[in-house]
C-alpha cells in the first residue's frame, strides 16, 4: 500500500481547469484585490456559516487580531486555552491584551465550563479585568459545553470569540461554527479542511464591525478600496482575488470533503472503541469537520515511539493539537505566570492525530485503524 499521509489537497482536474480559467480572467482584468471574487467569496461564506457578515483577510491569525481589536481588549485580560496554536495567544498580545491560560478537559481537548467559571470568579490579583474568552474548536470539535460557556460569559458582560481555524463546516445544535458566539475567525492555510493557499475569514453579526474590519484590512481607508485617505490604524491584510477564486471552489465542495472525512472517521472510531483506545469523540455534533482525530496515547507508551512504528506500517500521523502547550513555549515565557495546567501537561505530549483526509478510501482508513490498534494496545 502507498504511504498514507496526513495532508491532501482536494482539487480535481476539472476544478483545476476552473481555477485556471478564473485566474486568467482575473489577470486580464488587472483587478487583483478587493474585486468580484472577494465579494462573492465573502457572501457565499457568510451564507454557508449562517452569519450576517463575512470579511476575508490574509490569514486566520489576522482575523483573530482584528476581532480582538474590535472588542477593545487592550489592557484587559483574555482567557485562552493553553493547548492551542501560537497564533491564538499571539493575537491577544499583539493588540495589547493580557493572556490568562485555561487548562483543558481530556474528553474534548477544550476547557470546561467550570474552568471558565473559576477563572472569571477568581481573578488573579494584579491582572487587568477579564474582557472575554478566545475559544478554540480544537480539531474541529465543538465542545458540548460551548453553548453554556457563551451563555455564562454573555450573562457576565464578557465576549466569546471562536478560533475556528479547524472547524470549517462543524455544526452543533443546528448552528455552524462561526455563528455560535460574538465573532469567529477561520484559517485557510494549506493544511486546513479547505484552503486558499494563504487567507482567512472573519464572521460576525455586528454592522459596525463589518465597516471597521474592512477598513482595518485595507490600511484604514474605510469605505474606499483605493486612495490615500486613512481613518483607522489598519494594515495591508487583504486576500488576493486568486485566493478568493480558489476559496469559492473549495467552499462549494466543502460539504462533500467533510462527508468523505467523516466516512474515514466512521471506519476508524469503531476499531478504537473495540480495542478500548480513547479518543475525542464527535458523536454529539450535527457535523464535524474532522480536521483532526485526537487519539490518546496510553500510559507506558510515548508519542515519538508510537509514531515511528506507525511509520513502519506506512501510516504517517500528522501534527498534534498541540504537543507543546503555549505555557511551555519559550516565546511566551512570563505571559501568564503562576498557573497550573495538569491535564494539558499530561495529554498534550501524549496524543496523536492519525491521517484523516478527504482523499482516503475505506481500505486506507482500515489500515490506519489497524495500525493504531496494533501500536497502542
Amino acid at each position: 500500500m502507498e504511504p498514507i499521509k496526513p495532508f491532501f489537497f482536494d482539487m480535481t482536474e476539472a476544478e483545476i481547469a476552473e481555477f485556471n480559467e478564473a485566474s486568467a480572467q482575473i489577470l486580464r482584468s488587472g483587478n487583483l484585490i478587493l474585486a468580484e471574487h472577494t465579494r462573492l467569496f465573502e457572501e457565499e461564506f457568510a451564507e454557508f456559516v449562517g452569519a450576517r457578515y463575512a470579511v476575508a483577510v490574509n490569514s486566520g491569525s489576522t482575523g483573530l487580531e482584528f476581532l480582538l481589536r474590535l472588542e477593545h481588549v487592550e489592557d484587559k485580560t483574555v482567557l485562552v486555552q493553553t493547548n492551542t496554536n501560537f497564533a491564538t495567544v499571539a493575537s491577544v498580545l499583539r493588540v495589547g491584551g493580557k493572556v490568562r491560560y485555561l487548562d483543558m478537559d481530556r474528553t474534548t481537548f477544550a476547557p470546561s465550563l467550570e474552568m471558565v467559571r473559576q477563572a472569571v470568579e477568581h481573578p488573579v490579583d494584579g491582572d487587568p479585568p477579564i474582557a472575554g474568552v478566545l475559544w478554540v474548536h480544537i480539531g474541529g470539535v465543538i465542545s458540548p459545553e460551548f453553548g453554556h460557556v457563551v451563555d455564562y460569559c454573555n450573562s457576565r458582560g464578557l465576549f466569546v470569540l471562536e478560533d475556528s481555524a479547524h472547524a470549517h463546516g462543524s455544526k452543533v445544535g443546528g448552528v455552524s461554527s462561526g455563528a455560535l458566539a460574538d465573532g469567529a475567525s477561520f484559517s485557510f492555510f494549506p493544511t486546513k479542511v479547505m484552503t486558499t493557499c494563504e487567507g482567512g475569514m472573519m464572521t460576525f453579526e455586528n454592522e459596525e464591525w463589518d465597516m471597521l474590519a474592512r477598513s482595518l484590512r485595507n490600511q484604514g481607508k474605510r469605505g474606499a478600496n483605493f486612495g490615500g485617505l486613512h481613518h483607522d490604524f489598519g494594515n495591508s491584510c487583504r486576500i488576493t482575488e486568486l485566493g478568493a477564486a480558489l476559496g469559492r471552489i473549495q467552499l462549494r465542495k466543502l460539504p462533500e470533503m467533510i462527508k468523505r472525512r467523516q466516512a474515514v472517521y466512521d471506519v476508524i472510531a469503531p476499531m478504537l472503541d473495540e480495542a478500548g483506545i480513547e479518543y475525542v469523540s464527535t458523536a454529539h455534533m450535527d457535523v464535524a469537520s474532522q480536521y483532526k482525530m485526537i487519539v490518546l496515547v496510553p500510559d507506558g507508551k510515548s508519542l515519538k515511539e508510537v509514531s515511528a512504528v506507525m511509520n513502519e506500517d506506512n501510516v504517517f500521523p500528522g501534527g498534534t493539537v498541540y504537543e507543546l502547550p503555549c505555557h511551555q513555549q519559550p516565546v511566551f515565557d512570563g505571559v501568564s505566570p503562576g498557573g497550573s495546567y495538569p491535564i494539558s501537561d499530561k495529554w498534550c505530549p501524549a496524543h496523536l492525530c492519525p491521517p484523516l483526509t478527504s482523499g482516503m478510501d475505506e481500505e486506507q482508513a482500515r489500515a490506519v485503524g489497524e495500525s493504531l490498534v496494533r501500536r497502542l494496545v
